[in-house]
């Protein structure tokens, strides 16, 4: 007994409507909804919604008037902040490192870091002269290079 092979149809979708797109997008892009819940909740294909998510986001993009080059500069803005305070921190740490005594870079932080702050303490030490225990920076004054010359 042959079964007759029904020739395959392709699958037909209503027209779905400006809010629709923007409901779904939204739900999306704010993490409530997965592309493929949203696929099998609204009866729309992965590949539509994924389509309705980069024409959204163009828009978007032309309502804020931020450009390419507007948002480079935006980010490479944002980057310069980050390193400063990224600096200000390591100095921080150097400076309690050398206070303390105690190497808390090289335990919690990744390698690259703690070399970066290994290099700030060694420079610190360097312009400021050497720590006492008690934390002090002994700095050699001209008196006393003068002193020891003349001593000699």
């Amino acid at each position: 007994m042959k079964t007759q092979k029904q020739p395959w149809r392709k699958k037909t979708y209503e027209k779905a409507t400006l809010e629709l797109k923007l409901f779904v997008v939204d739900q999306i892009q704010n993490g409530q909804i997965s592309t493929n819940f949203a696929s099998k909740k609204y009866d729309v294909p992965r590949t539509t919604i994924s389509y309705w998510i980069r024409k959204y986001s163009t828009l978007v993009q032309q309502n804020t008037g931020m450009g390419k080059n507007d948002e480079i500069k935006k980010l490479k803005e944002r980057i310069e902040e980050l390193e400063f305070v990224k600096d200000f921190q390591q100095d921080i740490i150097a400076d309690m490192e050398i206070i303390t005594g105690v190497d808390l870079s090289k335990k919690s932080l990744p390698k690259t870091l703690a070399k970066e702050i290994e290099l700030k303490k060694k420079n610190r030490l360097k312009e400021n002269g050497f720590i006492s225990v008690l934390g002090l920076v002994n700095k050699p004054s001209t008196k006393d290079v003068k002193h020891k010359k003349s001593n000699k």
